[in-house]
């Protein structure tokens, strides 16, 4: 964890931003996979983890502001706990870590939100992701579960976001730690696929390299030769000659702090023709994407003139016709690129999406737009110095889609179908950077990756 002074400081500023009440932080507790001893991972809850840094479950803690008190719930281990476990600090021994001096049995903590109630004082959760939370949330407030989420305070979300969003140098360091271990997952995929491989024996040996480095995937890996399936979690397909493997990974550090990675790898070691051309269209939206990130710019105009990039190349190939501006305006571009271009990185990669996406990526003005392609723009907002975010465009040739606009000759006046049909067999691609916006710009974080042709044949073929 980082020092204590990093989550003292980090408290002070979430009092100040809050004024008053109390606000509840309930740790994650451990989850079954099929029986009680058989447990998944255990995974922090990631607000908990920022304001307290304790990475264990069976927690709870308050800050009270109006009383200046700060206290960490939760029981000490057991014999039995231990036989199990071995030997494991105290609770205030750990606690002292974090500059908490005060720490009680989590069987205190009931009364003590009890007392704040009756003295109608506000109490101050964050959303729950997790029905195991909202069922404790709701003990502890003495509520019923389905009025847990009409006590989520909007006050807290804000401040939560505003925080969290502003990426310290500690913070950038760990990002940059899990590039480590992103750079070298993904150049050993691209050595190790070939002709005749399952994609698992790939997604096996990156997962090696995560734990291996102390660290673990930031989320489940998306690696297929079937690109068009956006998150597509299969790895049963065999690769073959000719096909293009998409990966799109990252790791998690032992602080939680996450990387996200995508690349393309030619399986034969070389791009055939078709794939350089649809390839070279997605990489210069994205290098002309980011070269836009700073300070003040809005994302969603970023996002925006990746679509025309995305369609200005499409059109150069046959694949769009008519005036880009029009055409992008009427949305036919998202026949290609259904998604957004890209979201905030932290300490969960798709950051503070549990506190709800319109806090993090949208404002009272700047507000989602709910037209297909654009609803899933996750981040719209002027961007600040600190963010961290990932850039990814991307083309896909979704059949079912295809054919749907197709029969409905939706923008047929800015989509040659003739030339599309003939790419339905060729699955999608996209690439994918985690970028820092600085004072005066922007850094693409962590190790140079492999992402020209050049470069990603060198690999792929040597």
């Amino acid at each position: 964890m980082f020092g204590a002074d990093v989550y003292v400081e980090r408290r002070s500023r979430l009092k100040e931003q809050v004024q008053s009440g109390l606000i509840l932080f309930l740790g994650n507790e451990e989850s079954p996979m099929n029986y009680p001893d058989n447990q998944y991972s255990f995974r922090q809850d990631s607000s908990f983890l920022y304001f307290f840094g304790l990475d264990f479950p069976g927690l709870a803690a308050v800050i009270d502001i109006d009383q200046g008190k700060e206290c960490v719930f939760g029981n000490d281990l057991t014999v039995d706990d231990i036989i199990w476990m071995g030997p494991q600090p105290a609770l205030k021994e750990k606690c002292s870590a974090i500059g908490v001096s005060e720490t009680a049995k989590f069987d205190k903590l009931q009364p003590v939100l009890k007392k704040v109630t009756e003295q109608s004082r506000p109490v101050h959760i964050l959303p729950s992701y997790r029905a195991q939370s909202t069922l404790k949330i709701a003990e502890l407030l003495g509520i019923p579960p389905a009025k847990v989420q009409e006590r989520v305070s909007e006050t807290l979300i804000r401040a939560v976001v505003a925080q969290r969003s502003l990426k310290s140098k500690g913070e950038i360091e760990q990002i940059e730690a899990a590039l480590d271990v992103s750079y070298e997952m993904q150049t050993m995929a691209m050595k190790m696929s070939r002709p005749g491989m399952l994609e698992m024996e790939i997604v096996g040996a990156m997962e090696g390299i995560a734990i291996s480095r102390g660290c673990r995937l930031a989320f489940p890996t998306i690696f297929s030769i079937r690109g068009e399936i956006l998150h597509n979690h299969y790895y049963g397909n065999v690769m073959k000659q000719g096909d293009i493997a998409i990966n799109d990974s990252g790791a998690e550090t032992n602080l939680g702090y996450a990387s996200d990675i995508s690349r393309m790898i030619p399986v034969s070691g070389k791009f055939s023709q078709r794939q350089k051309e649809i390839y070279t269209i997605v990489l210069n939206a994205q290098e002309r994407a980011i070269e836009m990130v700073r300070p003040g710019v809005e994302f969603r105009q970023i996002h925006l003139l990746a679509c025309k990039s995305l369609a200005s190349g499409l059109k150069d190939l046959g694949l769009m016709k008519g005036d880009i501006e029009e055409a992008v305006h009427a949305g036919a571009h998202t026949l290609f690129f259904q998604c957004g271009l890209g979201h905030m990185l932290g300490l969960d990669v798709h950051d503070m999406e549990g506190l709800g996406e319109d806090y993090v990526g949208y404002t009272d003005t700047i507000r989602r737009n709910p037209e297909f392609g654009w609803r899933s723009l996750r981040l719209g907002r002027a961007l600040e110095a600190g963010f961290v975010i990932t850039v990814e465009p991307g083309i896909y040739f979704i059949p079912e889609l295809i054919s749907r606009w197709m029969a409905e000759k939706k923008n047929a006046q800015y989509i040659n179908y003739d030339m599309v049909k003939k790419y339905e067999d060729f699955g999608g691609l996209r690439v994918e950077d985690d970028v820092l916006v600085t004072e005066n710009g922007h850094r693409v974080l962590g190790r140079k990756i492999p992402k020209t042709i050049d470069e990603v044949e060198d690999m792929s073929s040597g």
